[in-house]
């Protein structure tokens, strides 16, 4: 989970984004056993010999709820179940008083016995992914055949335990085409939400084809249109520009924030403790062992620039939507190296603007 944005802006609006975040992933650790071809962590078999210890982990758990009463916390990774801490840690995150969801990796660690653990721990949501809408496209996605089936049992299991699933998906030229397929699938699976993330050129993700701007404009146009129909909620993933697709469409009055982008409302601790504004933008603000996360977010200066969105550069900083929008952060600095610079995914070009365009030249 990354830079989001919902169908309506939903909770983000009433976050005092300066002080706290919306969202704080944690990525438990970077081992995983599946080999996905999109993969931002580049996740390996073993668990890392310096990832945070479960002591240093429920100490960063303190510090997270300094930020407020409910934080919302999501326990990623490479794959949180190859720690044989993470219900433990599920259920201390709760006990002090934050609000914990996890993104697990569909294998055969996600069984329903786990499930039921996790739910039984005080989880409030969990995710899975799903990236095809057969097994066969979505193995294939993954790297690792069994995976839709496991996932799909895992996902029978969250409803049978109570537990509210969420549905993440991949957006790039490889998934483009069973995106239809894939929302009938989420109502079917009884999903309060769908997750839908524009690819950012990281980690094994650098050797996938990226949507061009204007195909990811009318991927969006859909998600609006469609959307409102749905049983679902929706969300984008490293696409904030789906908010700037909502207002046109829906002639809905701009709202000073209606999300999340990184560093703004997000923040993301990496498995060895460094701080970083999301997992898809790697520039590390300083580590838990040596700082609190709350006066990283609130004081780095690098989580500072992100939240403000007059600092943006190239057609981002002049586009009329910034604060509605402000552009992914992470697939500016993936382009460019500078997470101020324009998202190059966004077709939109502002009235007046005359600039360079981030597409050119490609």
């Amino acid at each position: 989970m990354s830079e989001s944005a919902s169908r309506s802006g939903g909770p983000p609006s009433r976050v005092d984004t300066a002080s706290r975040p919306f969202v704080l992933i944690w990525e438990l650790t970077q081992a995983c056993d599946l080999t996905c071809e999109h993969c931002r962590a580049d996740a390996q078999t073993d668990r890392h010999p310096d990832e945070l210890s479960t002591a240093e982990g429920k100490a960063l758990l303190d510090d997270v709820r300094e930020f407020g009463e409910d934080q919302l916390v999501v326990f990623s990774g490479g794959d949180p179940l190859k720690r044989d801490d993470a219900v433990e840690l599920v259920e201390y995150g709760t006990d002090v008083g934050l609000t914990v969801t996890m993104t697990p990796s569909g294998t055969a660690s996600l069984s329903a016995d786990a499930v039921s653990d996790l739910a039984d721990a005080g989880l409030r949501r969990m995710a899975v992914s799903v990236d095809g809408a057969t097994a066969e496209s979505h193995d294939a996605f993954r790297g690792e055949e069994g995976s839709y089936e496991e996932t799909m049992e895992a996902a029978l299991a969250a409803r049978e335990a109570g537990l509210p699933l969420q549905i993440n998906t991949t957006v790039c030229r490889q998934t483009i085409s069973d995106l239809p397929d894939i929302a009938d699938l989420v109502a079917d699976l009884g999903a309060v939400l769908w997750s839908v993330f524009f690819l950012v050129p990281v980690g094994r993700g650098a050797a996938l084809d990226a949507v061009s701007p204007e195909r990811a404009e009318r991927v969006m146009e859909w998600l609006v249109e469609e959307g409102e129909e749905w049983p679902f909620g929706v969300k984008t993933t490293e696409a904030p520009h789906y908010r700037r697709v909502s207002v046109q469409q829906t002639d809905a009055p701009p709202r000073r924030q209606m999300g999340i982008t990184a560093g703004d409302g997000f923040a993301f601790v990496s498995h060895r403790g460094e701080v970083f504004p999301s997992g898809f933008l790697p520039e590390s603000a300083g580590n838990v062992r040596e700082r609190s996360v709350t006066d990283i977010y609130r004081n780095a200066d690098l989580f500072a620039s992100l939240r403000d969105k007059d600092g943006l550069k190239g057609k981002c900083g002049a586009c009329q939507f910034r604060n509605v929008c402000g552009g992914s952060r992470s697939r500016a600095y993936a382009a460019t190296g500078d997470p101020l610079e324009s998202d190059p995914l966004c077709a939109f070009v502002p009235d007046g603007y005359d600039g360079p365009l981030p597409w050119e030249g490609e």
